[in-house]
């Protein structure tokens, strides 16, 4: 089963300094239908103007992973973790039992990132931070899998079986990605735009993914990223 989201109908925010779309209920946008996707809780694609950002707040219970799109991310925390991370970099932080962190555009142009919440499969772990500096290259034309559960391979690995993996494709390449059976995933069209089994998908759009394999033929570069798990 395929779902579109189409990007205009996602929930919105503008602070001014930050301009958000939500993928599901966040913040004043609460919709009771559209509280999350299987585990999945939170995508936000932030838009964070130069030298703002979010002050030092709290979180528990949650996976929270941050890919930056464009520009610079500046993270820091409760555990002593202080880190600028750019383009194509992953940041992870298990809240667990607790942690104070903020998140600020240190930069001198806007910051475009997206912020991901994943349940995890249980309350209570020790708090962690780890990030990524992945090569750029190594999701071109092909799928890189930068987020995995604890039994998978990616560097980052999280409390949940989950998957997070991304590409970036030249102008009508074709790649396929299956979701099989007991499987469930969500699809973030980043940049560009695309066509997924006669659907067209454009820039900041979504689409869910029930137990079917799509393939995915690019109308224009584009830079997707998929988040994988079992189905609820």
């Amino acid at each position: 089963m395929l779902k579109r989201i189409d990007n205009t109908k996602m929930g919105t925010s503008d602070l001014g300094w930050l301009k958000s779309k939500f993928h599901f209920s966040f913040a004043e946008y609460y919709y009771p239908r559209n509280i999350s996707f299987g585990t999945l809780r939170v995508i936000n694609d932030d838009l964070v103007r130069a030298n703002t950002g979010f002050g030092k707040h709290p979180h528990k219970d949650m996976e929270i992973i941050s890919y930056v799109v464009d520009g610079e991310l500046t993270h820091g925390d409760s555990m002593g973790n202080r880190r600028t991370l750019q383009r194509g970099e992953v940041q992870y932080m298990s809240a667990g039992t607790g942690v104070m962190h903020s998140e600020h555009n240190l930069g001198d142009k806007i910051l475009r990132f997206l912020q991901i919440w994943i349940i995890p499969d249980k309350s209570g772990y020790e708090p962690n931070y780890g990030d990524y500096a992945f090569k750029w290259d190594d999701r071109a034309n092909k799928w890189l899998n930068i987020v995995s559960s604890r039994n998978g391979n990616a560097p980052i690995k999280i409390n949940q079986d989950s998957n997070i993996s991304v590409v970036e494709l030249d102008e009508n390449r074709e790649i396929d990605f299956n979701v099989g059976p007991g499987r469930q995933a969500y699809l973030v069209q980043i940049e560009g735009s695309s066509d997924i089994n006669g659907i067209t998908l454009l820039e900041r759009d979504a689409l869910e993914i029930i137990e079917e394999g799509i393939r995915i033929k690019a109308a224009e570069k584009s830079h997707i990223l998929v988040v994988e798990m079992k189905r609820q």
